[in-house]
């Protein structure tokens, strides 16, 4: 794990999502690197541990989100659905929740939001297309959409209210990769810190797209648009993947999880 002692002080930060699997990997690296960790989520959560608050809160309720960032400095703002579902859910907490975090913030002069976005805003190019985050979003579903909005509210939100933001969109991360694919959009826990401290860190982002990847041999996005948030990557996908390829020795060319980079996600919905 990356050592807290040698990062900044990050202030009083507020961690959305933090229930979720990302934001207890996040609520547990960023507690010593703030001076106050806020952390909320729809569902219960452990107590509050030394320099941090815990607060259930509901992303669609306005009035909860806006007391939900009172006194805040930054936000990592990983709250929302983070799967494919059918659209009437992913709006609630996903396009309306988002909203609600960005006039929040707008409110209280918030400085910087760290944004979780998805590598599904790009979900429809191919896996032989190396793209980069100034090419047009191709999203492969409601979820991906939904994180489409993000970006796009982000941006409207920095060019008009001057609220830096990071979107990062996350690629696949776990302990390790599960399949394949995962060997080029694997991002380790401690890439996934490297990258969000690096995001509230950087003395100026303006409004960044960042591929949420680690130092993978075989991969899909090139971050060079993102390199002035200082994000060097340390893992990489390589030592997995003699195991991930001998457990899956032929590729179905025709599949359409093959052929795009959202992988299954292509094959989800319609809901009804």
């Amino acid at each position: 794990m990356p050592t807290s002692a040698a990062s900044p002080s990050l202030g009083r930060v507020l961690l959305t999502g933090a229930a979720g699997g990302l934001g207890r990997q996040l609520r547990t690296r960023l507690r010593g690197r703030t001076t106050l960790l806020r952390v909320s989520d729809v569902v219960a959560m452990d107590p509050a541990q030394e320099g941090e608050e815990v607060v259930q809160c509901a992303l669609e309720d306005r009035a909860a989100v806006l007391k939900l960032l009172e006194g805040m400095a930054t936000v990592v703002h990983l709250g929302g659905i983070s799967t494919e579902q059918p659209f009437d859910d992913i709006v609630q907490a996903n396009i309306i929740g988002v909203y609600n975090v960005y006039e929040a913030a707008r409110k209280h002069g918030v400085r910087r939001i760290v944004f979780a976005s998805s590598n599904h805003v790009t979900g429809y190019y191919r896996q032989d297309e190396v793209i980069d985050p100034t090419m047009p979003v191709r999203p492969d579903g409601h979820y991906g959409i939904s994180k489409a909005f993000g970006e796009n509210l982000s941006r409207f939100y920095f060019d008009r209210y001057g609220i830096e933001t990071v979107c990062v969109r996350i690629g696949s991360s776990f302990p390790e990769p599960k399949d394949r694919r995962m060997l080029a959009t694997w991002l380790s826990f401690d890439d996934l810190e490297r990258l969000v401290v690096a995001s509230l860190t950087a003395p100026i982002v303006g409004h960044t797209i960042a591929y949420g990847m680690s130092d993978n041999t075989t991969t899909w996005w090139d971050n060079t648009p993102a390199r002035h948030l200082g994000y060097r990557p340390q893992d990489s996908s390589e030592p997995f993947r003699a195991a991930r390829e001998a457990a899956q020795p032929v590729v179905d060319v025709t599949d359409p999880a093959a052929i795009y980079q959202a992988g299954g996600f292509v094959r989800m919905g319609p809901f009804e």
